[in-house]
């Protein structure tokens, strides 16, 4: 792991170099006063090294997903990686009254800071304003709820990234293509995520006027409805140059599809970051070949942040002496050109 820098050492060296400015257009000869540094400097930062012991309460939903199951086993490393961490866990629930009645029950114990990662945001809204009132602040991971009054920090991915980034890298690959035909495989239509992919999506390649739309399935974030929905979309759609996935769960089931097929005349982007899209990716020699991160890692970031609040401290290399309200993360592109990188992140 990288070594975090601190805020006190990156606000220090931003000091020295306005000192020496300041020298440089003064002659005064008079002493530095030390009671004049700012109050920042002596903020502490979040490290790696022991601190106050901080309980945790997790709470997610069921890990019925691959990605899912990857946001539970971010969390425990994590917290296993800090001596000043205990991890209070629940078993996952879809059932919103039972999520609803674990996160009471953490509450109950009085750990310290809650991570929650809701089945439904809306719904378990109340939850996270009753832990707030009670003191306990929450880090509400990725789904968010109604108000930021339920949560002191959300943390979570970048749906309209994940579609703007598709559509950029597959409107980059086909520029030179007149008359360029994409057809794209969401997931579930009745969730607001789905949505904000098609329309980040549909939005960068407003950017190339040489590419069309021309078809889009929405599957259920199964291999079972990828591999069914990819079929129809073969079926309807003789000829096509990419294809976008929203997830790569889903995507098994569109490669099975795609081979059944025999068709490899399109290029394929996936979506969220497994292994065995970046295994394919690696090997290259099918039509899978870059996908979209909605990083699991996130659940990771999450107790690093409840840790920070536990222990009444700040983020390293930031000058403010809390953690941030809201954190986005960035959907980056794999490809062939840094899929190793990415390797070690991949969820199964």
């Amino acid at each position: 792991m990288t070594e975090i820098t601190s805020r006190r050492g990156l606000l220090f060296g931003a000091a020295a170099v306005s000192a020496g400015a300041l020298l440089t257009g003064c002659t005064s000869n008079e002493p530095s006063d030390s009671k004049d540094e700012p109050a920042a400097n002596e903020q502490p930062a979040a490290d790696d090294k022991p601190g106050k012991q901080v309980t945790i309460g997790f709470a997610g939903p069921q890990a019925d997903h691959g990605w899912l199951n990857a946001i539970n086993d971010n969390a425990k490393k994590r917290a296993e990686k800090y001596s000043d961490v205990t991890l209070e866990i629940t078993e996952g629930s879809n059932d919103t009254a039972q999520q609803i009645g674990q996160i009471e029950t953490l509450i109950n114990k009085k750990v310290d800071v809650l991570v929650v990662l809701p089945a439904d945001g809306k719904a378990l809204t109340q939850v996270g304003l009753k832990a707030m009132r009670a003191g306990i602040p929450v880090v509400n991971l990725d789904r968010i709820f109604n108000t930021p009054q339920a949560y002191r920090c959300w943390i979570g991915g970048d749906n309209y990234g994940m579609g703007l980034n598709a559509g950029h890298y597959i409107g980059e690959k086909l520029k030179g293509k007149s008359n360029a035909r994409v057809i794209e495989l969401a997931g579930l239509d009745n969730l607001e995520l789905t949505k904000q992919r098609t329309q980040g999506f549909d939005d960068a390649l407003k950017n190339y006027p040489n590419i069309r739309k021309v078809a889009r399935q929405a599957a259920e974030f199964t291999v079972e409805s990828g591999q069914a929905k990819m079929a129809q979309l073969l079926q309807a759609q003789s000829k096509f140059d990419a294809l976008w996935n929203h997830d790569d769960d889903q995507g098994v089931g569109a490669l099975r599809a795609i081979e059944q097929a025999g068709r490899d005349d399109f290029l394929m982007v996936g979506g969220a970051g497994a292994l065995s899209a970046f295994q394919a990716i690696k090997q290259d020699d099918g039509v899978l070949k870059a996908t979209v991160l909605y990083p699991p890692t996130m659940a990771a970031s999450a107790i690093d942040l409840a840790r920070a609040l536990g222990q009444g401290k700040g983020i390293g290399g930031m000058a403010e002496f809390e953690i941030p309200a809201s954190i986005t993360l960035y959907s980056a592109v794999v490809d062939k050109t840094n899929v190793d990188q990415y390797m070690p992140t991949g969820f199964r």
